[in-house]
């Protein structure tokens, strides 16, 4: 059995300040994959609490106060990669890949493209060298799950306001089409989706609006695996409660191990 977490802690240190090592002790997940870490190598004791038994690797953007990816894990990688190979996703830290034997893990930040214009070009970019990254990774000969904030819902039951959010980035047609084609055409499984799930379960809510509150959210954490007839999920949830950023925690439960 593995467990991988996947968070957008959206500031490090300021997810430490909320519980987030506590909440590590307490779950202990194998892999805890970190999105939008926003801090650099000298400030990580900045982060203070961090949990015996794991194995860190932090991926920061150049630019400080900004992005960057982390994985951590109870068992050594055989190795580790940081970067996806194109300018944007290197310099800003988004893609961190660790390889275990069985199995790739890797924590992505896929860029916003909130407000339109020259931000939703660039993230779609983004998602162009992404695909093709992604297509490449499929022939490594071993399982990969990808555990991202993706910053795109797709299906209307990911979102509570689909039907107004249809013009927003996040929910435009094209990104859902891009994710279309990654798991209807490309064969990744989004395999939180291979379960039966209670209606209006989200992993991020805008601070505005008490949208927390009235449960106004949307569902951009995923973790995608390989094409695969079999993921092996068992179990999925999606911590709502934690309220570690304003993201939640996304963990599943895989019967497989990432090293025989």
């Amino acid at each position: 059995m593995t467990t991988i977490t996947s968070l957008n802690c959206n500031g490090l240190r300021s997810a430490a300040r909320k519980g987030l090592w506590a909440w590590v002790k307490e779950n202990s997940p194998d892999v805890l994959c970190l999105q939008e870490i926003r801090i650099q190598h000298h400030q990580l004791h900045e982060a203070d609490g961090f949990p015996k038994g794991y194995f860190a690797y932090y991926n920061p953007a150049e630019r400080p106060g900004y992005a960057g990816t982390a994985i951590l894990s109870k068992q050594k990688p055989e190795r580790v990669v940081f970067g996806a190979g194109w300018q944007r996703a290197d310099s800003e830290g988004r893609w961190t890949e660790a390889h275990f034997s069985t199995t790739v893990v890797v924590s992505l930040y896929v860029p916003s493209g909130s407000g339109l214009g020259d931000k939703q070009l660039a993230k779609e970019a983004f998602m162009a060298e992404l695909q093709q990254r992604m297509s490449a990774l499929k022939s490594v000969g071993k399982r990969v799950v990808i555990c991202a904030d993706w910053n795109t819902c797709h299906q209307n039951a990911d979102i509570k306001n689909w039907k107004a959010n249809q013009k927003n980035s996040g929910f435009l047609p094209s990104e859902r089409a891009w994710l279309d084609q990654l798991i209807t055409e490309e064969g990744w499984r989004d395999c939180f989706r291979d379960l039966p799930q209670e209606p209006d379960t989200y992993s991020w809510w805008s601070n505005r609006g008490r949208a927390f509150e009235n449960n106004v959210g949307w569902r951009l954490d995923y973790q995608l695996i390989s094409p695969t007839d079999n993921t092996g999920l068992s179990k999925t949830f999606i911590d709502r409660d934690a309220q570690l950023s304003d993201h939640a925690p996304v963990t599943h439960w895989y019967q497989w191990e990432l090293y025989p």
